[in-house]
C-alpha cells in the first residue's frame, strides 16, 4: 500500500536500524505498532457502517524489523470479499437515465432479470464519497511521527552507549 521513498539518507538511516535491531532492544517496533493501532482506531471510527463487516476486516500489520507497516485490508481474499470499500471512500459517479455522463453509451432497455444484470451500464445511483481511509491518517499523522522519532531517537542512544 505504501511506497517507500526514494531518498538516499533513508535508505542509509533503515540500513542502520536493522543493523541495531540485530544488536540492541530496538524499541521502533513497538512505536510503530502503537501507531498502527491508532490509526487502525480512527479508520475502524471514521468507516460508514451496514453490517460493521467491512471495520472488522481492516487489520494492522508491523514488520519484524518495525519498519514497515500495513494498515488496512490485507490479502487478495480480503480485498476480494470487501471489494465496496473503494466506492465508500471515493464514492461512484452513477448512470443516470440509463446512460453515462455526456450521453456516452446509450441503451433502450433495462437489461436485468431482477436479481443480475446483463446490461453494460445498470441503472447506479450516484453515491458522495465518504472518507475514512484518509483522514484516519491525517488525524493520527502528527502524533505517530512523533512516537516514532522518539524511538528512533532512543535507539541510537542505546546504540551509541553499546558500541
Amino acid at each position: 500500500m505504501a511506497r517507500r521513498s526514494r531518498i538516499s539518507g533513508d535508505f542509509k538511516l533503515r540500513k542502520v536500524l536493522r543493523t541495531i535491531h540485530q544488536t540492541v532492544d530496538n524499541e521502533v517496533r513497538a512505536a510503530m505498532q502503537d501507531g498502527a493501532d491508532k490509526i487502525l482506531d480512527s479508520m475502524r471510527e471514521f468507516i460508514p457502517k451496514d453490517t460493521g463487516d467491512g471495520a472488522s476486516a481492516l487489520t494492522a500489520y508491523v514488520a519484524k524489523s518495525g519498519l514497515d507497516a500495513q494498515i488496512g485490508l490485507r490479502g487478495k481474499k480480503a480485498n476480494r470479499r470487501f471489494f465496496y470499500l473503494r466506492f465508500l471512500e471515493y464514492g461512484t459517479k452513477g448512470y443516470f437515465d440509463g446512460k453515462r455522463s455526456g450521453n456516452r453509451n446509450k441503451r433502450e432497455a433495462n437489461k436485468t432479470d431482477g436479481r443480475n444484470w446483463y446490461g453494460k451500464h445498470p441503472d447506479i445511483p450516484a453515491m458522495p464519497a465518504h472518507p475514512w481511509l484518509r483522514p484516519a491518517m491525517d488525524v493520527n499523522r502528527e502524533f505517530v511521527l512523533a512516537d516514532i522519532r522518539a524511538a528512533v531517537g532512543r535507539t541510537l542512544q542505546k546504540a551509541a552507549k553499546v558500541g
